[in-house]
């Protein structure tokens, strides 16, 4: 299996993915927005865009799937509750569904509700496991809850699904966000010295999401407040903005106020 990832280099800091089968050359877009560069660098590595997968409903997330579907047959596959928000949908996939491409790829469905209700995320397991994330997860934050969606959602999906995976597990997710989401780790976790680091790595490629490094969940369980809820330093910078915080606030009201904080960061 091979996961390309794709830097448009757009206004919306999007990354688009192509998940290929080495063998066949079949390959599944993920997201793809900005269409014609999906499908330029499938041609590029001589692979057939067989199926599209949108992990969630927003506009910045389907708004290519029409073009890449015109230009290569593509079936579209999405979460059932994505569906009335799309002009194709082919398939509707669920916690637990798997998805194969070609011979080599086989990947599992995770419903990931939060960043919004209808929101799946794609799990790859195997020597190289991987999690292909939308917009419920980013390199060191988390998705909003604006548009459709729901803190108390969100804090499940992390506390229920993400924390059983394993650190091995690398992190694709739909956005770019990674030095500004470093930085709100630092403006909670003042001592967190490895998000200082590689914010300082990050500052040096000059923010370009084309060099962003990829991150594994044991990386996240290091540098990205949401996944720090019982953080001593985390917790006595809270309380200094919501005084009525217990002194031992339970992980749902830390993660519920670190979501409020950083809406308005």
């Amino acid at each position: 299996m091979i996961i390309d990832r794709i830097w448009p280099g757009n206004a919306w800091r999007n990354f688009h993915y192509l998940i290929a089968c080495s063998e066949t050359g079949e390959a599944m877009a993920v997201d793809p927005l900005d269409w014609q560069s999906v499908h330029a660098a499938a041609l590029r590595n001589g692979w057939t865009i067989t199926h599209i997968l949108n992990t969630h409903e927003h506009g910045d997330h389907i708004g290519g799937n029409d073009g890449l579907r015109a230009a290569t047959g593509a079936k579209v596959l999405a979460h059932a509750g994505a569906g009335p928000k799309l002009s194709a949908l082919d398939r509707a996939v669920g916690q637990g569904d798997i998805i194969r491409i070609g011979r080599s790829v086989e990947l599992e469905c995770l419903d990931t509700p939060g960043h919004t209700r209808a929101h799946v995320c794609l799990l790859a397991h195997g020597d190289r496991p991987a999690l292909v994330c939308g917009d419920t997860l980013f390199n060191a934050g988390a998705g909003n809850c604006h548009n459709g969606g729901d803190p108390d959602l969100l804090y499940d999906t992390f506390a229920g699904q993400f924390a059983r995976l394993p650190d091995s597990v690398a992190v694709h997710p739909g956005h770019d966000y990674l030095a500004r989401n470093l930085a709100f780790t630092l403006e909670m976790e003042p001592g967190n010295a490895a998000a200082a680091a590689l914010l300082a790595q990050v500052t040096d490629a000059a923010g370009d999401g084309a060099d962003a490094p990829v991150t594994t969940l044991g990386d996240e369980r290091r540098i990205n407040v949401f996944f720090r809820l019982g953080s001593p330093e985390l917790i006595d910078r809270l309380r200094q903005r919501f005084p009525e915080m217990p002194m031992r606030p339970d992980p749902r009201q830390v993660f519920r106020k670190l979501r409020e904080l950083r809406n308005a960061w």
